[in-house]
């Protein structure tokens, strides 16, 4: 798995070009920082559509919650924020794809 860093974006000084700002989607998963204003950033280039799973390894009264699903349509770009429902081994959120061609990835962290 690949340990995505999170770039910064505030009032003062946004992001111009998220899209440079990513990087290919891992074949064996991907981490992330998780917190108040992070969030994963999916930029689907290829022809199929393609599903990013947010591990959540929490449970409630005993049982397991299920992991979130973010499908980002052909051509699309979807966003999800990693709370801290997502927090997992390393204090960082587990993140897998159904398929990686053509498939980017970032993480931004709001108003830090």
């Amino acid at each position: 798995m690949a340990a995505l860093t999170a770039t910064s974006v505030t009032s003062a000084a946004g992001i111009a070009d998220l899209a440079a700002a990513a990087t290919a989607a891992a074949g064996g998963g991907d981490t992330a920082p998780v917190g108040p204003g992070y969030a994963l950033v999916v930029f689907n280039g290829d022809a199929s559509p393609h599903t990013a799973t947010i591990a959540t390894p929490g449970t409630k009264n005993g049982f397991a919650l299920a992991d979130a699903a973010l499908i980002v349509a052909a051509g699309d770009v979807g966003i999800i924020a990693l709370g801290n429902e997502f927090r997992g081994a390393n204090d960082r959120a587990a993140i897998t794809y159904n398929g990686v061609t053509s498939v980017t990835v970032a993480v931004i962290k709001i108003g830090a």
